[in-house]
Protein backbone atom coordinates (compact mmCIF):
# COMPACT_ATOMS: atom_id res chain seq x y z
CA UNK A 1 0.00 0.00 0.00
CA UNK A 2 2.73 2.61 0.75
CA UNK A 3 4.23 1.92 -2.67
CA UNK A 4 0.86 2.59 -4.42
CA UNK A 5 0.40 5.78 -2.42
CA UNK A 6 3.84 6.98 -3.48
CA UNK A 7 3.00 6.31 -7.13
CA UNK A 8 -0.27 8.27 -6.92
CA UNK A 9 1.42 11.17 -5.16
CA UNK A 10 4.09 11.24 -7.85
CA UNK A 11 1.48 11.31 -10.60
CA UNK A 12 -0.65 13.96 -8.94
CA UNK A 13 2.20 16.29 -7.93
CA UNK A 14 4.30 15.92 -11.05
CA UNK A 15 4.70 18.97 -13.25
CA UNK A 16 5.18 16.74 -16.28
CA UNK A 17 2.20 15.56 -18.36
CA UNK A 18 0.04 13.24 -16.27
CA UNK A 19 -0.37 9.74 -17.62
CA UNK A 20 -3.34 7.79 -16.31
CA UNK A 21 -2.67 4.19 -15.24
CA UNK A 22 -3.51 1.81 -18.04
CA UNK A 23 -6.01 0.00 -15.83
CA UNK A 24 -8.13 3.14 -15.28
CA UNK A 25 -11.62 2.88 -16.80
CA UNK A 26 -11.52 6.60 -17.55
CA UNK A 27 -8.44 6.40 -19.75
CA UNK A 28 -10.21 5.71 -23.06
CA UNK A 29 -12.49 8.72 -22.54
CA UNK A 30 -9.55 11.02 -21.75
CA UNK A 31 -7.63 9.72 -24.75
CA UNK A 32 -10.65 10.32 -27.02
CA UNK A 33 -11.02 13.90 -25.77
CA UNK A 34 -7.31 14.57 -26.25
CA UNK A 35 -7.23 13.13 -29.76
CA UNK A 36 -10.42 15.01 -30.73
CA UNK A 37 -9.05 18.32 -29.47
CA UNK A 38 -5.78 18.04 -31.32
CA UNK A 39 -7.54 16.79 -34.47
CA UNK A 40 -9.75 19.87 -34.44
CA UNK A 41 -6.83 22.14 -33.73
CA UNK A 42 -5.15 20.59 -36.70
CA UNK A 43 -7.93 21.99 -38.89
CA UNK A 44 -6.87 25.52 -38.11
CA UNK A 45 -4.89 26.05 -41.34
CA UNK A 46 -7.82 24.62 -43.35
CA UNK A 47 -10.28 27.06 -41.82
CA UNK A 48 -7.85 29.91 -42.39
CA UNK A 49 -6.97 29.12 -46.01
CA UNK A 50 -7.97 31.42 -48.82
CA UNK A 51 -11.08 30.57 -50.80
CA UNK A 52 -10.38 28.77 -54.07
CA UNK A 53 -10.89 31.01 -57.12
CA UNK A 54 -10.47 29.88 -60.73
CA UNK A 55 -10.28 32.52 -63.45
CA UNK A 56 -10.13 31.17 -66.97
CA UNK A 57 -10.33 32.32 -70.59
CA UNK A 58 -12.63 30.95 -73.27
CA UNK A 59 -13.86 33.37 -75.94
CA UNK A 60 -17.65 33.70 -76.23
CA UNK A 61 -18.33 30.79 -73.87
CA UNK A 62 -20.92 32.45 -71.57
CA UNK A 63 -21.63 29.33 -69.47
CA UNK A 64 -24.98 29.26 -67.67
CA UNK A 65 -24.32 26.25 -65.44
CA UNK A 66 -21.59 23.91 -64.33
CA UNK A 67 -21.18 20.43 -62.87
CA UNK A 68 -18.40 18.70 -60.94
CA UNK A 69 -16.95 15.40 -62.16
CA UNK A 70 -15.58 13.68 -59.02
CA UNK A 71 -13.73 11.01 -60.99
CA UNK A 72 -11.80 13.32 -63.31
CA UNK A 73 -11.65 16.09 -60.69
CA UNK A 74 -12.67 18.93 -62.96
CA UNK A 75 -15.61 21.22 -63.65
CA UNK A 76 -17.81 20.87 -66.73
CA UNK A 77 -19.53 23.91 -68.25
CA UNK A 78 -22.07 24.48 -71.00
CA UNK A 79 -22.24 27.44 -73.36
CA UNK A 80 -24.83 29.99 -74.32
CA UNK A 81 -23.60 30.39 -77.90
CA UNK A 82 -21.62 27.27 -78.73
CA UNK A 83 -22.46 23.58 -79.10
CA UNK A 84 -19.67 22.56 -76.75
CA UNK A 85 -19.11 21.39 -73.18
CA UNK A 86 -15.92 22.69 -71.64
CA UNK A 87 -13.76 21.18 -68.89
CA UNK A 88 -11.96 23.49 -66.47
CA UNK A 89 -9.35 22.18 -64.04
CA UNK A 90 -8.63 23.44 -60.52
CA UNK A 91 -5.79 25.50 -61.94
CA UNK A 92 -7.88 27.05 -64.73
CA UNK A 93 -6.74 24.88 -67.65
CA UNK A 94 -9.52 24.89 -70.27
CA UNK A 95 -10.32 22.04 -72.65
CA UNK A 96 -13.15 21.57 -75.11
CA UNK A 97 -14.42 18.31 -73.66
CA UNK A 98 -17.37 17.63 -75.99
CA UNK A 99 -18.22 19.27 -79.30
CA UNK A 100 -21.57 18.20 -80.74
CA UNK A 101 -22.04 19.81 -84.13
CA UNK A 102 -25.09 17.59 -84.80
CA UNK A 103 -27.11 19.80 -82.47
CA UNK A 104 -29.11 22.62 -84.10
CA UNK A 105 -26.99 25.65 -84.79
CA UNK A 106 -26.91 28.39 -82.13
CA UNK A 107 -28.66 26.34 -79.43
CA UNK A 108 -27.59 26.79 -75.80
CA UNK A 109 -26.30 24.06 -73.51
CA UNK A 110 -27.73 24.91 -70.11
CA UNK A 111 -28.11 22.62 -67.09
CA UNK A 112 -25.58 19.82 -66.58
CA UNK A 113 -25.51 16.79 -64.29
CA UNK A 114 -22.90 14.06 -63.88
CA UNK A 115 -24.29 10.53 -63.59
CA UNK A 116 -21.26 8.98 -61.90
CA UNK A 117 -22.46 5.33 -61.64
CA UNK A 118 -23.03 5.20 -65.40
CA UNK A 119 -20.13 7.49 -66.42
CA UNK A 120 -22.53 9.83 -68.20
CA UNK A 121 -22.97 13.55 -68.55
CA UNK A 122 -26.51 14.86 -68.97
CA UNK A 123 -26.96 18.20 -70.72
CA UNK A 124 -30.06 20.34 -71.26
CA UNK A 125 -30.30 21.79 -74.78
CA UNK A 126 -32.52 24.80 -75.39
CA UNK A 127 -33.00 27.39 -78.14
CA UNK A 128 -33.93 30.97 -77.31
CA UNK A 129 -36.16 33.10 -79.52
CA UNK A 130 -36.02 33.99 -82.36
CA UNK A 131 -34.64 30.51 -83.05
CA UNK A 132 -37.16 27.72 -83.70
CA UNK A 133 -38.26 26.06 -80.42
CA UNK A 134 -35.97 23.24 -79.32
CA UNK A 135 -35.90 21.55 -75.91
CA UNK A 136 -34.03 18.30 -75.41
CA UNK A 137 -31.82 16.31 -73.08
CA UNK A 138 -28.53 14.94 -74.37
CA UNK A 139 -26.52 12.18 -72.69
CA UNK A 140 -22.79 11.71 -73.30
CA UNK A 141 -20.33 9.05 -72.26
CA UNK A 142 -17.80 10.80 -70.04
CA UNK A 143 -14.88 8.65 -71.16
CA UNK A 144 -15.42 8.18 -74.90
CA UNK A 145 -17.19 11.59 -75.06
CA UNK A 146 -19.66 10.18 -77.56
CA UNK A 147 -23.34 11.03 -77.45
CA UNK A 148 -25.56 8.24 -76.10
CA UNK A 149 -28.92 9.81 -76.92
CA UNK A 150 -30.62 13.10 -77.72
CA UNK A 151 -34.20 13.07 -76.42
CA UNK A 152 -36.70 15.80 -77.41
CA UNK A 153 -38.84 16.87 -74.46
CA UNK A 154 -42.66 16.77 -74.85
CA UNK A 155 -44.04 20.22 -75.63
CA UNK A 156 -46.75 21.93 -73.61
CA UNK A 157 -46.79 25.26 -75.41
CA UNK A 158 -44.51 27.58 -73.42
CA UNK A 159 -41.37 25.52 -72.88
CA UNK A 160 -37.97 26.51 -71.56
CA UNK A 161 -35.86 23.52 -70.58
CA UNK A 162 -33.45 24.75 -67.96
CA UNK A 163 -31.74 22.57 -65.35
CA UNK A 164 -31.29 18.85 -64.74
CA UNK A 165 -30.70 16.46 -61.85
CA UNK A 166 -30.15 12.70 -61.89
CA UNK A 167 -31.03 9.98 -59.37
CA UNK A 168 -29.11 6.79 -58.56
CA UNK A 169 -31.11 4.80 -61.13
CA UNK A 170 -30.09 7.12 -63.96
CA UNK A 171 -33.42 8.91 -64.26
CA UNK A 172 -33.01 12.57 -65.20
CA UNK A 173 -35.35 15.34 -64.08
CA UNK A 174 -35.47 18.53 -66.17
CA UNK A 175 -37.14 21.77 -65.09
CA UNK A 176 -39.35 23.71 -67.47
CA UNK A 177 -39.03 27.37 -66.53
CA UNK A 178 -41.66 28.43 -69.06
CA UNK A 179 -44.33 25.85 -68.28
CA UNK A 180 -43.59 25.40 -64.56
CA UNK A 181 -43.36 21.63 -64.58
CA UNK A 182 -40.72 18.91 -64.53
CA UNK A 183 -39.88 16.38 -67.24
CA UNK A 184 -38.46 12.94 -66.56
CA UNK A 185 -36.07 11.15 -68.88
CA UNK A 186 -35.30 7.52 -68.05
CA UNK A 187 -31.83 6.00 -68.26
CA UNK A 188 -32.59 4.70 -71.75
CA UNK A 189 -33.77 8.11 -73.00
CA UNK A 190 -37.59 7.91 -72.76
CA UNK A 191 -39.14 11.30 -71.89
CA UNK A 192 -42.41 12.22 -70.23
CA UNK A 193 -44.00 15.00 -68.18
CA UNK A 194 -43.30 13.95 -64.60
CA UNK A 195 -44.48 16.59 -62.12
CA UNK A 196 -47.14 19.17 -62.97
CA UNK A 197 -48.36 20.33 -59.60
CA UNK A 198 -50.79 23.26 -59.14
CA UNK A 199 -48.46 24.38 -56.36
CA UNK A 200 -45.99 25.49 -59.04
CA UNK A 201 -48.54 27.92 -60.48
CA UNK A 202 -49.66 29.58 -57.24
CA UNK A 203 -48.56 33.22 -56.97
CA UNK A 204 -46.58 33.12 -60.23
CA UNK A 205 -46.74 35.65 -63.04
CA UNK A 206 -47.68 34.67 -66.55
CA UNK A 207 -44.38 33.47 -68.12
CA UNK A 208 -45.35 35.11 -71.41
CA UNK A 209 -45.14 38.51 -69.70
CA UNK A 210 -41.44 38.04 -69.06
CA UNK A 211 -40.02 36.47 -72.18
CA UNK A 212 -37.49 39.27 -72.60
CA UNK A 213 -35.97 38.75 -69.16
CA UNK A 214 -32.14 38.71 -69.30
CA UNK A 215 -32.14 35.65 -67.05
CA UNK A 216 -34.40 32.68 -66.32
CA UNK A 217 -36.88 34.30 -63.95
CA UNK A 218 -39.72 32.40 -65.57
CA UNK A 219 -40.52 29.74 -62.99
CA UNK A 220 -39.02 26.44 -61.89
CA UNK A 221 -35.29 26.73 -62.26
CA UNK A 222 -32.50 24.97 -60.34
CA UNK A 223 -33.02 21.34 -59.31
CA UNK A 224 -31.01 18.81 -57.31
CA UNK A 225 -31.55 15.21 -56.24
CA UNK A 226 -31.29 14.27 -52.56
CA UNK A 227 -30.34 10.66 -51.88
CA UNK A 228 -33.37 10.09 -49.65
CA UNK A 229 -35.58 9.87 -52.72
CA UNK A 230 -36.70 13.39 -53.45
CA UNK A 231 -35.82 16.50 -55.42
CA UNK A 232 -35.37 20.07 -54.25
CA UNK A 233 -36.42 22.67 -56.82
CA UNK A 234 -36.26 26.46 -56.65
CA UNK A 235 -38.71 28.81 -58.37
CA UNK A 236 -37.28 32.17 -59.39
CA UNK A 237 -40.44 34.27 -59.55
CA UNK A 238 -41.79 33.34 -56.12
CA UNK A 239 -38.58 32.44 -54.30
CA UNK A 240 -40.13 29.18 -53.18
CA UNK A 241 -38.39 25.85 -52.69
CA UNK A 242 -40.33 22.68 -53.48
CA UNK A 243 -39.72 19.16 -52.24
CA UNK A 244 -40.73 16.76 -55.00
CA UNK A 245 -41.11 13.01 -54.57
CA UNK A 246 -38.80 11.35 -57.11
CA UNK A 247 -41.19 8.41 -57.53
CA UNK A 248 -44.62 9.97 -58.09
CA UNK A 249 -43.85 13.68 -58.65
CA UNK A 250 -45.99 15.01 -55.81
CA UNK A 251 -44.78 18.40 -54.62
CA UNK A 252 -44.99 20.37 -51.41
CA UNK A 253 -43.69 23.78 -50.37
CA UNK A 254 -40.70 23.81 -48.09
CA UNK A 255 -41.59 26.20 -45.26
CA UNK A 256 -38.79 28.76 -45.03
CA UNK A 257 -38.18 31.82 -42.90
CA UNK A 258 -37.93 33.91 -46.08
CA UNK A 259 -38.62 33.66 -49.81
CA UNK A 260 -35.58 33.27 -52.06
CA UNK A 261 -36.72 35.67 -54.77
CA UNK A 262 -34.59 35.35 -57.89
CA UNK A 263 -33.19 31.93 -56.94
CA UNK A 264 -31.41 30.46 -59.93
CA UNK A 265 -29.79 27.23 -58.78
CA UNK A 266 -29.53 24.88 -55.80
CA UNK A 267 -26.98 22.31 -54.62
CA UNK A 268 -26.84 20.13 -51.51
CA UNK A 269 -23.70 19.13 -49.60
CA UNK A 270 -23.16 15.68 -48.10
CA UNK A 271 -24.07 17.04 -44.65
CA UNK A 272 -27.51 18.09 -45.93
CA UNK A 273 -26.82 21.84 -46.11
CA UNK A 274 -28.32 23.44 -49.23
CA UNK A 275 -26.81 26.37 -51.12
CA UNK A 276 -29.05 28.54 -53.33
CA UNK A 277 -27.66 31.27 -55.57
CA UNK A 278 -29.31 34.34 -57.06
CA UNK A 279 -27.44 36.20 -59.81
CA UNK A 280 -28.61 39.58 -58.58
CA UNK A 281 -28.64 39.04 -54.81
CA UNK A 282 -26.56 36.53 -52.84
CA UNK A 283 -25.88 32.93 -51.92
CA UNK A 284 -28.29 31.58 -49.31
CA UNK A 285 -27.22 28.76 -46.98
CA UNK A 286 -30.12 26.61 -45.75
CA UNK A 287 -30.55 23.88 -43.16
CA UNK A 288 -33.35 21.49 -42.32
CA UNK A 289 -33.79 18.96 -39.52
CA UNK A 290 -36.91 17.22 -40.87
CA UNK A 291 -35.93 16.23 -44.44
CA UNK A 292 -37.06 19.56 -45.87
CA UNK A 293 -40.60 19.83 -44.67
CA UNK A 294 -39.26 23.03 -43.13
CA UNK A 295 -35.97 24.84 -43.52
CA UNK A 296 -34.17 27.95 -42.37
CA UNK A 297 -31.81 30.40 -44.04
CA UNK A 298 -28.98 30.52 -41.53
CA UNK A 299 -26.47 32.57 -43.50
CA UNK A 300 -26.14 34.78 -46.58
CA UNK A 301 -22.91 35.01 -48.53
CA UNK A 302 -22.10 37.97 -50.75
CA UNK A 303 -21.64 37.30 -54.47
CA UNK A 304 -20.24 39.48 -57.21
CA UNK A 305 -23.50 40.46 -58.92
CA UNK A 306 -21.63 42.24 -61.72
CA UNK A 307 -20.30 38.84 -62.78
CA UNK A 308 -23.84 37.37 -62.68
CA UNK A 309 -23.54 34.00 -60.89
CA UNK A 310 -26.11 31.58 -62.29
CA UNK A 311 -25.01 28.20 -60.98
CA UNK A 312 -23.88 26.62 -57.71
CA UNK A 313 -22.26 23.22 -57.32
CA UNK A 314 -20.67 21.13 -54.57
CA UNK A 315 -17.14 20.24 -55.57
CA UNK A 316 -14.22 18.41 -53.99
CA UNK A 317 -14.28 18.10 -50.16
CA UNK A 318 -17.84 19.47 -50.04
CA UNK A 319 -16.71 22.95 -51.11
CA UNK A 320 -19.41 25.20 -52.56
CA UNK A 321 -18.62 26.94 -55.86
CA UNK A 322 -20.53 29.46 -57.93
CA UNK A 323 -20.12 30.13 -61.64
CA UNK A 324 -19.50 33.65 -62.87
CA UNK A 325 -20.60 33.18 -66.47
CA UNK A 326 -21.78 36.74 -67.37
CA UNK A 327 -24.84 35.23 -69.04
CA UNK A 328 -26.66 38.58 -68.83
CA UNK A 329 -24.15 40.00 -71.32
CA UNK A 330 -24.37 36.96 -73.58
CA UNK A 331 -28.16 37.11 -73.73
CA UNK A 332 -28.14 40.63 -75.15
CA UNK A 333 -25.81 39.65 -77.97
CA UNK A 334 -22.37 40.31 -76.52
CA UNK A 335 -19.79 37.91 -77.94
CA UNK A 336 -16.58 39.66 -77.01
CA UNK A 337 -15.96 38.43 -73.48
CA UNK A 338 -13.14 35.95 -72.87
CA UNK A 339 -12.77 35.93 -69.08
CA UNK A 340 -15.02 33.92 -66.76
CA UNK A 341 -14.68 32.49 -63.29
CA UNK A 342 -15.52 29.81 -60.75
CA UNK A 343 -15.28 30.86 -57.11
CA UNK A 344 -15.53 29.00 -53.84
CA UNK A 345 -17.90 30.69 -51.38
CA UNK A 346 -17.91 29.92 -47.67
CA UNK A 347 -20.25 30.71 -44.83
CA UNK A 348 -18.61 32.98 -42.27
CA UNK A 349 -21.09 31.81 -39.69
CA UNK A 350 -20.06 28.19 -40.19
CA UNK A 351 -16.40 29.16 -39.70
CA UNK A 352 -17.26 31.01 -36.50
CA UNK A 353 -19.31 28.07 -35.23
CA UNK A 354 -16.45 25.65 -35.91
CA UNK A 355 -14.03 27.87 -33.99
CA UNK A 356 -16.46 28.10 -31.08
CA UNK A 357 -16.86 24.34 -30.93
CA UNK A 358 -13.10 23.85 -30.92
CA UNK A 359 -12.81 25.99 -27.81
CA UNK A 360 -15.85 24.34 -26.24
CA UNK A 361 -14.23 20.94 -26.68
CA UNK A 362 -10.94 22.22 -25.31
CA UNK A 363 -12.82 23.58 -22.30
CA UNK A 364 -14.57 20.24 -21.77
CA UNK A 365 -11.25 18.45 -21.98
CA UNK A 366 -9.66 20.68 -19.37
CA UNK A 367 -12.75 20.45 -17.14
CA UNK A 368 -12.57 16.70 -17.21
CA UNK A 369 -8.81 16.82 -16.63
CA UNK A 370 -9.11 18.95 -13.48
CA UNK A 371 -12.03 16.84 -12.24
CA UNK A 372 -9.86 13.77 -12.62
CA UNK A 373 -7.04 15.45 -10.71
CA UNK A 374 -9.47 16.33 -7.93
CA UNK A 375 -10.55 12.68 -7.72
CA UNK A 376 -6.94 11.54 -7.58
CA UNK A 377 -6.22 14.05 -4.78
CA UNK A 378 -9.12 12.70 -2.77
CA UNK A 379 -7.88 9.16 -3.34
CA UNK A 380 -4.38 10.08 -2.14
CA UNK A 381 -5.82 11.63 1.05
CA UNK A 382 -7.86 8.51 1.77
CA UNK A 383 -4.78 6.32 1.29
CA UNK A 384 -2.78 8.58 3.62
CA UNK A 385 -5.43 8.08 6.30
CA UNK A 386 -5.36 4.32 5.77
CA UNK A 387 -1.59 4.31 6.14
Amino acid sequence: MPKLTLILRTIFRSHSPIIMPISSPKQPFLVIITVTIFSLLGQGPVLARNAHVINFRSPDLYPESLAWDPLMQHFLLGSLHQRIITAVSDSGIVETYISDTDLPEDVSILGLAVDTPRNRLLAVVHSYAPLPPFNALAAYDLRSRRRIFLTPLPSEGIDAANDVAVDYSGNAFVTNSGGNFIWKVTADGSASIFSKSPKYLADTNNPADDVNSPHDYLGLNGITYVNKGYLLVVQSTTGKVFKVDAEDGTARNVLLNEDLIGAEDIAVRSDGVAAVVSPMKELWMLKSIDSWSEGVVYDKVEVNVQRFPTSVVVGDKDRVYVLYGHVDEGRVGNSRRENFGIAELRSKREGEDESVWIFVLIGLGFAYFFFWRFQMAQLVKKMDKVN
